[in-house]
């Protein structure tokens, strides 16, 4: 009996060390992404980063009206999501706004190795980049871990709104849900605290969930609602779930009606 305890506990130690290691791949996997074509009309703008990095930032132009009328809207997209993708999203439901965004750092064709940190540095150059163009100021749509990425552009940035689909409170957090046998806020080195972020800001929020939703479960959304000083619009998509969200009409018509929520002054 002792001889297996002390097997099934090299057993554990070897997952706790290896999900240590490989945590970068889990949360951030560029390799299963790939490279897309850019929609129709797209452009790609090549940006430095400090460290000599390459960050690329896909950009489409309105489609029957001036730019600057409206504010940019800078997108974020989830962890296994490329920005062509974002930005063929938001440029199918907004065609009248100029459309922004993000390959992640070390999603091609970004260079470099993704984490927390490098994101939310990369979003605030994507943000200075943008705001020396844009009279009508830039609105970020963070998607799923992108939401993350968002509210932490909107502590350092002075965005006009932030729109989150799918959120979550906390990195750690959300991790612990999903592997409760792991030690995972001690092992995370990838901090992402949205929520508490977001309860010091007071800019205008608009939220959107899905209440099937087992990937961001509801309780790991809820604080995020409630950080929200300034909370615009908050839908909850009946029947949906954290990836078919997006197929749903209720889910374009949620997302025109934050965009327009969180910009108006």
């Amino acid at each position: 009996m002792f001889k297996i305890a002390i097997a099934l506990a090299g057993v554990y130690a070897a997952i706790v060390v290896a999900a240590y290691f490989l945590q970068t791949q889990l949360i951030f996997p560029a390799g299963l992404v790939g490279r897309s074509a850019p929609p129709p009309g797209g452009r790609n703008v090549e940006l430095t980063t400090s460290d000599g990095e390459t960050v690329v930032l896909i950009r489409l132009s309105p489609v029957g009206a001036e730019t600057g009328e409206r504010p940019v809207l800078l997108g974020f997209g989830g962890n296994a999501w490329s920005a062509d993708a974002v930005a063929e999203l938001l440029h199918r439901i907004f065609p009248e706004y100029e459309i922004a965004a993000m390959h992640y750092r070390g999603y091609g064709p970004s260079s470099g190795r993704p984490s927390a940190k490098a994101l939310f540095e990369d979003a605030a150059l994507a943000f200075d980049h943008l705001s020396r163009q844009s009279q009508a100021g830039v609105v970020a749509v963070g998607f799923s871990i992108g939401a993350s990425v968002a509210v932490d552009l909107a502590a350092s940035r002075p965005l006009k709104g932030l729109v989150l689909a799918t959120p979550f409170d906390s990195l750690k957090e959300l991790a612990a849900t999903h592997y409760p046998w792991l030690p995972v806020r001690l092992l995370l080195r990838h901090r992402m605290e949205s929520a508490a972020t977001l309860r010091a800001l007071t800019l205008p929020v608009a939220i959107i969930t899905a209440d099937n939703d087992t990937v961001v479960p509801a309780p790991r959304s809820k604080p995020v609602r409630e950080a929200a000083a300034d909370l615009r619009a908050d839908t909850v998509i009946a029947g949906a779930g954290h990836n078919d969200i997006y197929e749903r009409a209720e889910f374009v018509a949620a997302l025109r009606q934050s965009v327009e929520a969180v910009s108006n002054d």
